[in-house]
Parts: C-alpha cells; sequence; structure tokens
C-alpha cells in the first residue's frame, strides 16, 4: 500500500500539515497541530485548508430562520383571518 502524504498550510497560523491525501475528501475537517483551529479541506489538488464555519454561527443562522419562519406563519394567520373577514361579508 503506498501513502501520498500531501503539504498544506494552515491558514491560520500558516504551519506545514502533513496530511495523507488518500485519507480526506473535500468537505472533511480535520486540526491544525499547531494551533488547534478547526479546519476544513476545500481542494484536494492541491491540497488546500480553510477555517472551519463555527458551529455557532450556524446556529445563529438557524435562529434567524426560526424567527423568519415565525414572521411568515403570522402572516398566513392574518391573511386567513382577512379571508375569513371577507366570507362573513359574503354571508350577509
Amino acid at each position: 500500500m503506498v501513502i501520498i502524504i500531501a503539504m498544506a498550510t494552515c491558514p491560520e497560523c500558516d504551519a506545514e500539515i502533513e496530511v495523507d491525501e488518500f485519507d480526506v475528501d473535500k468537505g472533511d475537517q480535520l486540526s491544525c497541530p499547531e494551533c488547534g483551529s478547526s479546519l476544513e479541506v476545500v481542494g484536494l489538488s492541491p491540497l488546500e485548508l480553510d477555517l472551519a464555519p463555527d458551529d455557532e454561527d450556524d446556529e445563529d443562522l438557524d435562529a434567524d430562520e426560526t424567527e423568519e419562519e415565525a414572521e411568515d406563519a403570522d402572516d398566513d394567520d392574518e391573511d386567513d383571518e382577512d379571508e375569513d373577514d371577507e366570507e362573513g361579508l359574503d354571508e350577509e
């Protein structure tokens, strides 16, 4: 079995990181052994690393989406009330 070690540079501290080229795929996450930053594989040929997105940012986006969904639901409820009012006028 042949193991090919690729070298990549940590975007945070510029440390050279050895990575088994056949053991990673695009989107995989790893940690820098020098600074501990969470890194994501963004390119395979050549091997390229970028800072991984923070989980906190994802949670913030989820919270924003939830707020937007709640606002949309409120708008839908108001539309339903308007339709009920119009139907009540037709019956009179």
